[in-house]
């Protein structure tokens, strides 16, 4: 049953059946998300991190709740405790069907720090430095 940690399947098992998930949930579909070059854009994958898009809470909770359902029925579970809600707009507190979701101002994708604001001024200076270094 599975695969075993490491193995060289994994990751492409679960891009598959993420990808059954997103089409099941609708999300390849959907006019929900964020616009980007005429592009509707809801969802960025890579690896086993999900980022689900919205323009507003409740768009995003639909998404959400569309992902957790079609999840649950090939026996994949929405990980509480590592799922984060930012918003670029004032948000207090987050629940998904009762639960506590965690409320961030910022978060690590692929290396880079996305905030919730916008500012990617220290990103750059970032990437600038190491640019400096490596050469």
């Amino acid at each position: 049953k599975g695969v075993r940690q490491g193995c060289i399947l994994s990751p492409c098992l679960f891009n598959l059946n993420a990808e059954h998930i997103m089409r099941k949930a609708g999300l390849d579909e959907s006019k929900v998300g964020i616009k980007i070059s005429r592009r509707n854009i809801n969802n960025l994958r890579y690896g086993d991190d999900t980022t689900l898009m919205a323009e507003s809470e409740e768009e995003l909770k639909s998404l959400l709740m569309q992902v957790k359902k079609e999840s649950a029925k090939v026996g994949l579970k929405l990980n509480t405790e590592k799922t984060k809600i930012m918003a670029s707009g004032p948000l207090n507190s987050w629940q998904i069907d009762g639960e506590e979701m965690e409320v961030v101002t910022d978060f690590i994708f692929l290396g880079s720090k996305i905030t919730a604001d916008g500012d990617y001024t220290q990103q750059i200076k970032r990437h600038l430095l190491l640019g400096r270094k490596a050469m």
